[in-house]
């Protein structure tokens, strides 16, 4: 008797359920009803701005790829006055323009419909956005100087000011934003709360642009924390949860996106923005070799006698160079391809894995004019070589932390045939470690045969598109060996599951 009771209870609660469901459902419906013909979905507006962004954040790495360095200088000289100027600007710049995408993307969470005031306010927002970069120059170039602090805490402070407009706008107009925060009984506790989130940096950089004027080194570290701000934030808050005991959450605040920094950003929109800077920096690649590997027709007919083909031969060692680094940057992409099939959220952890990662790949450029820049068997022509190396072993490095990551979180972040013991993450972690690996390994021998490193180095760039050909194979033969070795016994059982697991076909909604 008892147990019917409590099944006609369940039954009961879950019948209440799906009628609140379907009455948020049928309201939500009722909006977009109501909601202006003008109104349109806001897919169109993101992609746009993600490109934006994407172009911003990785062109500043022209100025630093595009320095020239003369075979009289000594390289590691040279490298270490770009460490200081040109490579901290390009590496700030990257980190401040995805913190701002980072801001965008939790912004358009909340709006998921536009109309054309918010695409106008938009498009201020992206003004500014792609203004940043020439304020950093400026702070780089004259660093004593405080007008470039003011003209980019200025556009900061515009761009809050910007963005709240949207945010009040659109909680005008509650059938722009999503389905949860207009069902929702607290929508002036959620608009008070993200306007509270996007005014955090404007007021910063105020402060900044006042200590510009008294003490502007303070000026600097105050930009600097803006950078990882929110990871500030989340630490003090574990901090006070820790001193004083969990403060309590509004009960409406675990039921939909709330503008938090730890929770889960747009996986879409972390794969069109990484998409963006792989394409990018394939393109600047070209560039390069548009600009400078077509000769002068005058210099063909004194030096060559007229023959395009001898002169174009002059070029082979940048030409093997481009394709070995644009080999280099397709399979990082399809590496980072390859882990996002798997993903199913992207934390903000995972998020900053992502851009340093991002911020490397970014720099393949500067390996590649670097890596023929040099006469052959030079001094500088190793150490570039080496450089080269690092950049490229930073850039896998990051990919796979951005994996550890995942894993930790695994029930949350990952797709259950791929969690922590399969064979599809065995065969996963062999992918992402193949680059920092061969990276590793290419700079040590380098160390050793100096005298060939240009070669070594492009021999790497050429074989490892092969080595991923194989990498499963291998991955299959070698698990089969451990299990012989070790488990002879379960090879039977193994097969079987195996069968069993291939059977399931891929369902990217498991969650």
């Amino acid at each position: 008797m008892g147990e019917n009771d409590d099944g006609d209870i369940i039954e009961h609660h879950v019948e209440e359920e799906m009628e609140k469901r379907g009455a948020a459902s049928s309201a939500f419906v009722e909006n977009l009803t109501e909601a202006p013909s003008s109104t349109q979905s806001s897919h169109r507006l993101l992609a746009y701005s993600d490109a934006l962004i994407s172009i911003i954040a990785t062109v500043m790495i022209l100025p630093v790829a595009h320095t020239k360095v003369e075979n009289s200088e000594e390289l590691a000289e040279s490298v270490q006055l770009l460490l200081t100027k040109k490579i901290a600007v390009y590496l700030m710049t990257f980190l401040i323009v995805t913190v701002a995408w980072a801001a965008h993307i939790r912004l358009f969470q909340v709006i998921v419909r536009i109309d054309d005031c918010l695409a106008l306010l938009n498009l201020a927002c992206m003004m500014l956005i792609t203004f940043l970069p020439y304020t950093f120059s400026l702070m780089a170039t004259f660093p004593e100087h405080i007008l470039g602090i003011l003209l980019f805490c200025g556009c900061v402070m515009v761009l809050g000011l910007i963005q709240s407009l949207i945010v009040l706008y659109a909680f005008s107009r509650p059938f722009l934003l999503n389905e949860q925060i207009q069902i929702s009984e607290n929508q002036t506790f959620y608009k008070h709360h993200i306007l509270k989130v996007i005014m955090r940096v404007p007021i910063m950089c105020f402060f900044a642009s006042i200590f510009s004027f008294i003490f502007f080194q303070l000026s600097y570290v105050l930009l600097a924390i803006v950078i990882f701000l929110p990871y500030i934030s989340q630490s003090l808050k574990w901090c006070r949860n820790k001193a004083i005991g969990q403060v309590e959450e509004t009960p409406d605040s675990m039921m939909f996106y709330t503008y938090l920094p730890n929770e889960p950003l747009s996986k879409e929109r972390v794969e069109a923005f990484s998409d963006g800077v792989y394409a990018i920096v394939a393109t600047l690649l070209i560039l390069d070799i548009c600009e400078d590997n077509v000769p002068d027709p005058s210099v063909v007919q004194k030096q060559f006698g007229g023959s395009l083909v001898a002169a174009l031969r002059a070029y082979g060692p940048e030409y093997l160079a481009y394709f070995g680094s644009f080999a280099t940057v397709g399979l990082l992409w399809f590496v980072h391809h390859s882990l996002f099939l798997h993903v199913t959220k992207a934390t903000r952890v995972m998020g900053l894995m992502n851009t340093l990662s991002l911020a490397f790949v970014g720099g393949l450029p500067l390996a590649y004019q670097l890596t023929h820049e040099f006469p052959r068997n030079s001094r500088n022509e190793l150490e570039a070589v080496q450089i080269s190396c690092g950049i490229i072993f930073f850039a896998g490095i990051f990919q796979l932390a951005l994996w550890v990551v995942a894993l930790y979180n695994e029930r949350e972040t990952l797709h259950p045939y791929v969690r922590y013991g399969g064979r599809e993450h065995v065969f996963m972690l062999a992918k992402l470690a193949l680059y920092p690996c061969v990276a590793l390994g290419t700079f040590f021998l380098t160390c050793i045969l100096s005298k060939f490193s240009a070669d070594i180095f492009h021999v790497m760039e050429i074989t490892v598109p092969f080595a991923f050909l194989v990498l499963r194979l291998l991955v299959r033969g070698g698990l089969a060996l451990l299990r012989l070795l070790f488990c002879p016994d379960r090879n039977d059982m193994r097969s079987v599951v195996e069968e069993d697991e291939a059977r399931v076909p891929f369902n990217p909604l498991d969650t």
